[in-house]
Formats: structure tokens, sequence, C-alpha cells
């Protein structure tokens, strides 16, 4: 007799195994009862018959709750009909070992409110859609990391506590760091721009915080990003590398975890299209994609959600809009330096422009990567702090990078619950994190 785990079943038909794990769904009624079992690898029905089995052992499985935790031993047979994961097996039970016999579990069979399933977080994440999506989130981290390892990037970790802001200060949760303030970082990037004058190309991934009051969809207050930082690369170079990099995460997600995107009943179809290269569009011909679409509506509402001024930034609605005219995810490159950060390159010959792209997902889901050229010229950077009235003192450090061997240089920062949320294809991005953190959420 051996211990397996359920991923490996198809191993092992016609053989005497034990599995252990926690009761996930229980039927039937006279003499025989079947039970799903589940132990993180996968869900397989095992059979108590009574004529095999005791008749105070039967009667226990038959009291058995929900989540109940057990070890079953039986033999493995193949049989198309059994539901699981993997489908098509199933145990004949011959012993059954109790750990606990869990009583009225708070999440049953019937359908639940969504707050209700959040405030359940802790006993959600065992449901079957639940266990698929932080499969497919599990992949799609590793991908990142085997993408960025394999070519060349070095993964240097950056400070979570930091004295000043990076992309703005009305998103920050200020701290109190030995009576001097300090904020939960936003991003890591301005630590990478120092770490790629050591090491070429590195990249950060970790949690960060927004303070924004934000109720959307697409909103954490803590969430993880990857920031890729790249010494001697320009905008055009990094578009390049992007479009390598999300083709590989969703590629490999496809190949890797089929089974669990079925689950999630994910038109696959869209996915399958995301291959480099992606089209790119300037910020200048969105506007004009916009204002068309805008003016060929007759619908009132959504002539109002389209309307945009040039040196606007986009909302939702203009995001959704301009990445439903492709198959492909899109870059929007050039945006207004007004709406982005203070520390992008400008636009030669065009200020009111800067060296800026975001990457737009199909099917509503947003924008999934925002990166730009970094600004390499002390002086033009000296500005850039002095015009957002930062405080010159804090970036002392940030301009020496540009005073000692300075190079044109890029980076990026894919968000990976917004990556998630859009593999998955979720309504909302909560439930792409194991315990999600938003503006009226810190429990459990």
């Amino acid at each position: 007799m051996t211990t397996i785990t359920i991923d490996k079943i198809t191993e092992h038909v016609g053989q005497e195994v034990t599995v252990r794990g926690w009761l996930y769904l229980k039927t039937g009624k006279g003499k025989i009862q079947f039970l799903r079992l589940r132990d993180g690898t996968g869900i397989v029905q095992c059979v108590a018959f009574r004529p095999d089995l005791e008749d105070e052992v039967f009667e226990e499985i038959k009291r058995l709750g929900q989540e109940s935790s057990l070890s079953i031993t039986g033999t493995v047979k193949a049989d198309a009909r059994a539901p699981g994961i993997p489908g098509g097996y199933e145990i004949g039970i011959q012993k059954v070992e109790i750990y606990q016999n869990a009583i009225d579990y708070p999440i049953g069979p019937k359908e639940h409110g969504v707050e209700f399933l959040m405030d359940q977080r802790h006993l959600w994440l065992r449901s079957s859609l639940q266990w698929a999506i932080m499969r497919i989130r599990t992949t799609v981290k590793r991908s990142i990391i085997d993408f960025l390892d394999d070519n060349g990037f070095l993964n240097i970790d950056t400070p979570i506590i930091t004295p000043s802001a990076a992309e703005g200060t009305s998103s920050l949760f200020e701290l109190n760091y030995f009576d001097e303030s300090a904020y939960l970082a936003q991003t890591g990037q301005l630590y990478n721009e120092a770490n790629i004058m050591a090491f070429g190309k590195v990249y950060c991934f970790g949690p960060t915080f927004r303070a924004e009051k934000s109720k959307t969809r697409r909103h954490l207050t803590e969430f993880w990003m990857v920031e890729p930082e790249m010494a001697f690369f320009d905008l055009d170079d990094m578009m390049d590398l992007e479009e390598a990099f999300v083709t590989f995460i969703v590629q490999t997600t496809l190949r890797e975890r089929r089974v669990e995107l079925e689950m999630l009943e994910r038109d696959t179809s869209t996915l399958e299209k995301v291959q480099s290269p992606f089209p790119r569009i300037s910020y200048d011909e969105a506007i004009d994609r916009l204002h068309a679409l805008r003016d060929s509506t007759e619908d009132p509402e959504e002539r109002e959600l389209l309307e945009i001024s040039w040196g606007e930034d986009f909302g939702s609605p203009h995001e959704t809009a301009l990445a439903g005219q492709f198959e492909k995810p899109v870059f929007v490159y050039g945006y207004p330096t007004a709406v982005k950060a203070f520390y992008m390159e400008p636009w030669p010959g065009r200020p009111e422009v800067c060296k800026s792209v975001d990457l737009l997902a199909p099917e509503g889901y947003g924008e999934i990567i925002g990166g730009s050229e970094r600004m390499s010229d002390p002086d033009v950077l000296i500005e850039a702090i002095e015009r957002h009235e930062l405080p010159m003192g804090n970036y002392k450090w940030y301009i020496d990078l540009r005073r000692f061997g300075t190079v044109p240089h890029s980076g990026f920062g894919l968000g990976l619950e917004r990556a998630v949320r859009w593999i998955c294809g979720l309504p909302h991005i909560r439930e792409t994190s194991p315990y999600p953190r938003t503006i009226n959420r810190m429990w459990p």
C-alpha cells in the first residue's frame, strides 16, 4: 500500500493506495456513498459500498460533514464517468481513518453573496474555483521569474519602507519611522534604477502599496508587482521586451493550466492569440480613435463615457473601447507629461509628451503594464522634481545616478493580480489575491 497525492492517481490504476485530505462533497443513499476527497493537488471520487465495509465504519462515513479531514485506503479504478481532477478515476474504499468530523461548515452548496464569501476567505480558498485561480496565479508568478531569469535579469530586492514618493504623494501610506515620516513603497523602480548601473538588467518582485481611495474592479491597496529595469534600453526596446514577456506568460499558463482555465469556463480563444507582435498606437492616435467612436454612437450615455480631451488620462471606459478594437494587447505610447510620473523622459521636440507606454489587455481588462524610458539628464530631472514640488533632498541620491555614468534606460511594472484577472477572465480583481486588501477590507 502506497500513500499518494491525488494528482498522481493515474499512475496507480489497479493498486491499493492511501490518500489524505478533506471531504469536498458527499452524496449517496442506501448501501452506497460517494465521497469527493480533495488534497490540494486534485479531487478524487471515493466509493463506500456497505457490503465491503463494517456497519460501524459505513455509518461513520454517512455522518461525515463537509470539510471533514480523513485518510482513505482503497484500490484505484479507471472509470470514465467518475468526476474529479483528474477525472475518470475512483477509489473503492477499504479503510477510513477520520481525523476530524467537521460539523456545520459555513460555506454550503447553496448560493452565497460575495461579501459573505470574502468574510470567509480563509475557508473560501478551499473551493474548486478559488483553487483553480490560485494555481493559475502561481504559474503566472513562476513564468514571470523564469522569463526574466532566462533573459539575463538579476533579481534584486528593493525596500518596502521608503523616505519619499515615486508615483505621486496622493497614494502613499505614511508611517512613523522612529519619529521620522516614511512610507510604504508604491514601487521599487527608483532603487532599480540604481541597481541597473551595477548589474545592467534587474527586476524586483514583491508587494507594493497604494493608498488611492478607489473602489473599482481593478484596484487593490496591496498587490504584487514585478518591475524589470534595463540599462541601454529605449522605449522601443522596452516594448519589444514586453511583447515577448507577456506572450511567454500567457502561453505558459495555457500550456500548464488548461484544466484550471476550463474549470473557470474561460474562453481561451483570445488568450491563444496573444503572440508577438502587438499593435502599437500613439496617445494622439488613441484620442482620435476615441473621438471617432464617440461620434459614431447614438447612445448618449456611451457618448458621455467616451468623452475625452487631449491631455487627459484614460479612464476604464476609454481603455476598454481602445482595446476592443484589437484582438491582442495593444500598446499606447507617448502620453501627456502632465498625467505621468515626474521621472519620464520628454519626447524630443514635444516637452508636453513623455516617453511612456501602457499595455492594455483585450476584453475590457485595461492596463496590465505601465512603463517608460527614464530621464537620463540630471538637469532635466532636477527641473521635473522642482516642477512637481517634491523635496529635493530626498532625491539627491536619485539625481546622482545621472551624474555618475548616466545612460539611456527604461523599465516597466506588471501588476500580478491584474494579469491573473485577465488570464482567468474574472469580473473583479479581489479573487486573484489569497487575502485581498481593498479600501473597505482588511480582514481576514
